[in-house]
């Protein structure tokens, strides 16, 4: 590929945009002429210079364009009102669901308006519990997030990951659970990884330092696996494994609950993995290959009589539970314990000497309990459609721990006794509201293609389904990601207003196995803009919105989504609202993990179908002179998933070319991320302005008392 920089400025017209309540005037966004050979196409990219998130005229221009956004939404006279009931609604203690390690207990908790979840910790769960780690505590404003956490077989010590401004970098820590106070351990360079106890010690993946100033945008390479030992530096640790044949492969080392094997998990895209494990009573023994399948799922639950209990879809799209003989671990040696099924098999936990089998039946939960061997015993009976999660429990105890939650009941936390089959609710959140004000659909419709496509509809019951409500669609539709019933207090404001919200379950999800998955990949990623597209027009054919009142909204690949779906039909929506998205399709796999995106999407590179294929969907590549939605980007600084340079040459090519009336807005949140660990006061801001900007683009005013 044959690469063109020249130092020649051409600066954009103005632009403006005017409608009977403001006027709108753009900062100019200087073009540069700078082209990319693909093949036989020649690619202009004359906004290549907001790639350098360090450079003062990108700091400049972000400057500009949050002042232009700033100026609109505080200018929206009922913002305050929005900001002040999602405060209410928010308002509320949150319980986690408590899991035992050694003799102690662990749970989260939130008082409801802290920025960050607390850790607490108790020898009993009737005794009163205390603080272990309170991440409110490591900064001013709440940008320090928990990222992770492990405890030592003998609860004596907690590991903790943190997370700063939303960057995927870690750092970890070491506490001393007595005591409560960190212990001098301090691990740098953390990413994509968690830390499994062994022995004084633990195993985890790092990279090696990244040069100064480059730490939130160069390609992530030569992922390493380490094991520390307490109270040694990190420059002391000793390297588990590593291949430079491979510097775009990740590495996840995991151990045992009996602490007899190191399980090691390669990874060269979001999804797959090969699968080794070691012995680590014999001294100086190797790995042993499971599978080098990359393009499969490979997830071993525990080890059970002399087995390792595999959940994966090699061989099954819908996923099933395998027994691997660790003496003849090769795949045709696998035996089955749970076959595949009708439904997929969403997950796997052993608890009271069963294994919890939780499939998913068109996109909700459905529980069954079995033997060790894999024999039904029976259906475990949930409150409704929804979804259930976080079960924790030990294997040869007879209680656990789980959470059930839908879209309008927020999580409850139930303690079940295996013995009498009973559950019970140990955490129920007492919250400002009644979910019993409304409903829950779910419809099939149809794609484009004929494909029956499942969405959930919600909405304030005595909505009169005439066309005329505000509607807000989301999708996602990307890598095995599964949406499924959850509850989140900021979707309130819109529902108590009048709004339906819409969740579709698009092609390139996993809500009906990896086949469901591979459907949206690739030179079919089309199917997955259909089936939004589709669902738009369901919506407003069955009459529970209309163009002027149907808002579309996604996040990262969802965000390329909306994207790809506005340029391809701006006249199905009246409000749009990509959050931190995918937007140039021909050079994401150049910025940090974005090469582990291939798996879905394919590259530029990789030959020229592909190429043309990308380039005629992707969204910063097919904006043309026309109108649009309202358009409101929002991206982070400290995005180092989807790299802020997506949103930023997306709003200055779309503000450039954008013929209409409508205001064409991004939002860049400082000290912030891809959106994990965002402090609470964050959220509400954001979606103060998110809400806002929809109900006034839409010409409503939310009667919020």
């Amino acid at each position: 590929m044959k690469k063109l920089i020249l130092p020649l400025f051409c600066i954009s017209i103005m632009v403006s945009c005017s409608n009977e309540r403001t006027k709108m005037n753009y900062p100019i966004s200087k073009k540069v002429d700078t082209t990319d050979l693909y093949f036989n196409t020649t690619v202009a990219d004359p906004y290549r210079w907001l790639e350098d998130d360090n450079s003062e005229e990108t700091k400049a221009w972000v400057v500009e364009q949050n002042k232009v956004t700033d100026d609109f939404l505080n200018a929206i006279p009922f913002k305050a009102k929005i900001k002040e009931r999602l405060t209410e609604v928010w308002n509320y203690p949150k319980v986690g669901v408590p899991f035992k390690k050694g003799d102690l207990y662990f749970h989260y908790r939130n008082d409801g308006l802290q920025n960050q979840s607390v850790l607490y910790v108790q020898s009993k769960l009737e005794d009163e519990a205390r603080v272990l780690l309170d991440p409110n505590q490591l900064s001013d404003d709440g940008t320090v997030a928990l990222a992770g956490i492990s405890v030592s077989s003998d609860s004596k010590y907690l590991a903790y990951l943190v997370a700063r401004s939303g960057s995927d970098w870690n750092e970890v820590f070491v506490r001393n659970i007595a005591t409560g106070e960190d212990i001098s351990d301090h691990l740098m360079w953390i990413k994509f990884s968690g830390v499994s106890w062994y022995k004084d010690g633990f195993f985890y993946g790092a990279y090696d330092a990244p040069k100064a100033g480059t730490e939130l945008s160069n390609s992530n390479e030569y992922h390493k696996v380490y094991y520390h030992k307490l109270g040694n530096k990190q420059s002391e640790d000793e390297l588990i494994y590593q291949d430079s044949k491979f510097p775009k492969r990740l590495y996840g080392a995991s151990v045992t609950d009996d602490e007899k094997y190191l399980i090691l998990s390669a990874m060269s895209a979001s999804h797959g993995n090969a699968l080794y494990f070691k012995e680590l009573d014999k001294k100086g023994a190797d790995f042993k290959l499971i599978t080098d399948e990359l393009t499969f799922d490979h997830n071993i639950i525990d080890d059970v009589n002399g087995s390792l209990l595999m959940y994966t879809n090699n061989g099954s799209p819908k996923y099933r539970l395998v027994s691997v003989d660790v003496k003849n671990p090769s795949k045709e040696n696998w035996k089955d314990v749970i076959p595949e099924k009708e439904n997929v098999l969403s997950g796997v936990k052993l608890a009271g000497g069963k294994i919890i089998a939780t499939y998913m039946q068109d996109a909700y939960s459905k529980i069954e309990i079995l033997n060790l061997n894999g024999s039904f015993e029976y259906d475990f009976d949930l409150p409704g459609i929804g979804t259930a999660g976080s079960f924790s429990g030990k294997k040869d105890e007879k209680t656990a721990f789980y959470s059930f939650e839908s879209f309008t009941s927020p999580e409850i936390a139930y303690k079940y006794n295996f013995d009498t089959k009973k559950s019970e609710i140990f955490y129920q959140p007492k919250i400002n509201f009644n979910p019993e004000d409304f409903i829950t659909e779910q419809k099939f419709y149809t794609s484009k293609d004929g494909t029956k496509v499942p969405m959930f509809i919600i909405y304030k019951k005595g909505t009169q389904l005439d066309g005329n409500n505000p509607c807000l669609l989301y999708g996602y539709g990307g890598f095995n990601v599964s949406l499924t019933p959850y509850f989140t207090p900021r979707r309130l404001v819109w529902l108590e207003n009048g709004g339906v919200y819409v969740v579709a379950n698009l092609r390139g999800g996993g809500e009906y196995g990896e086949d469901w998955h591979q459907a949206g990949t690739k030179m079919k990623k089309q199917n997955v803009f259909d089936d939004c597209i589709s669902a738009a027009e369901y919506l407003i054919e069955n009459k529970y919105t209309n163009p002027e009142k149907l808002a579309l909204k996604g996040g990262s690949n969802g965000g390329l989504l909306v994207g790809a779906v506005i340029n391809q039909r701006p006249d199905l929506f009246k409000v749009a609202i990509p959050e931190v998205g995918v937007m140039d399709m021909l050079r994401y796999h150049k910025f940090t993990i974005g090469w582990a995106w291939a798996g879905d999407y394919g590259t530029s590179e990789d030959n020229e179908e592909m190429f043309n294929y990308l380039y005629k969907y992707s969204p910063i590549h097919n904006i043309e002179n026309k109108a649009y939605p309202a358009v409101m980007v929002t991206t982070a600084d400290h995005d180092d998933r989807v790299v802020p340079a997506h949103s930023f040459k997306y709003m200055a090519t779309l503000q450039e070319k954008y013929k209409g009336e409508e205001p064409i807005l991004i939002r860049i949140e400082s000290n912030a991320g891809h959106g994990a660990g965002m402090p609470t006061s964050k959220q509400i801001e954001e979606y103060a302005d998110i809400w806002s900007f929809i109900f006034y683009n839409m010409n409503i005013s939310p009667d919020i008392k």
